[in-house]
């Protein structure tokens, strides 16, 4: 894990797409509302009807954001590489939190006070414009969940999802692993799907010979194939 003791959290900030924008002072000033939180693989983050007064970044490791039905049963909102960003919404709203969040992995978060942001924002235009093209983003990319889960079947949502980094008009000659960064349990619920579903799927390409299945490395012979696929 990462030595936090000459960490430079200014330095970081200015490497992430929402701060590059401010001068050095302003980012040592936001440094200053940072705190850098460690977590062990299974710690919680966040849980529901926490308060959320700050958002955290992923520097290292990864999170899971989920809810829980009734029943318990878990459904993945979205799950968040090292780099990214979450509860930027909630911190806004100065609402308790309405979603879990977990780290999948051995983690540093670095956590960014409202208070910090709230007064950047007063100070740098630019900064506002950043932050609401980040909210922005994250409501397309919801938008785009309920579309799939309203108008696609289960093995189209598959297939988008292993090819979400591949663009089938380009570059489809040779072989293409996607690796899944978490388990396919977990991956099943962030598609909507069971995890008997999710492997029956993975199953049904396999037969089509469109992909191979090693553990969690999933070999597509053909991404232009693979995309045209009709079940």
């Amino acid at each position: 894990m990462l030595d936090t003791r000459n960490f430079d959290i200014p330095r970081f900030l200015a490497q992430l797409p929402l701060f590059s924008s401010l001068d050095p002072e302003h980012l040592d000033r936001l440094a200053g509302g940072c705190q850098m939180r460690r977590f062990a693989r299974g710690d919680m983050v966040l849980r529901v009807g926490d308060p959320c007064d700050a958002f955290h970044v992923v520097v290292v490791g990864q999170v899971k954001l989920f809810m829980l039905s009734p029943a318990g049963q878990e459904k993945v909102i979205e799950l968040i590489p090292q780099g990214g960003s979450f509860a930027e919404a909630l911190m806004f709203l100065g609402k308790p939190c309405v979603v879990n969040a977990q780290a999948l992995a051995d983690s540093l978060l670095l956590s960014v006070q409202r208070a910090a942001v709230i007064e950047e924002i007063g100070r740098d235009d630019r900064f506002a414009l950043r932050m609401l093209a980040g909210l922005s983003r994250r409501l397309h990319g919801l938008v785009r969940d309920v579309q799939a889960y309203a108008l696609q079947s289960g093995v189209q949502r598959v297939i988008g999802y292993l090819l979400r980094d591949q663009e089938p008009d380009e570059g489809c000659a040779g072989l293409v692993t996607v690796s899944l960064p978490v388990s396919k349990v977990t991956v099943a619920s962030r598609l909507s799907l069971t995890p008997e579903y999710f492997s029956r799927v993975l199953r049904e390409l396999e037969l089509a010979a469109l992909i191979e299945v090693d553990g969690r490395d999933i070999r597509i012979p053909d991404v232009r194939r693979l995309a045209t696929y009709q079940a």
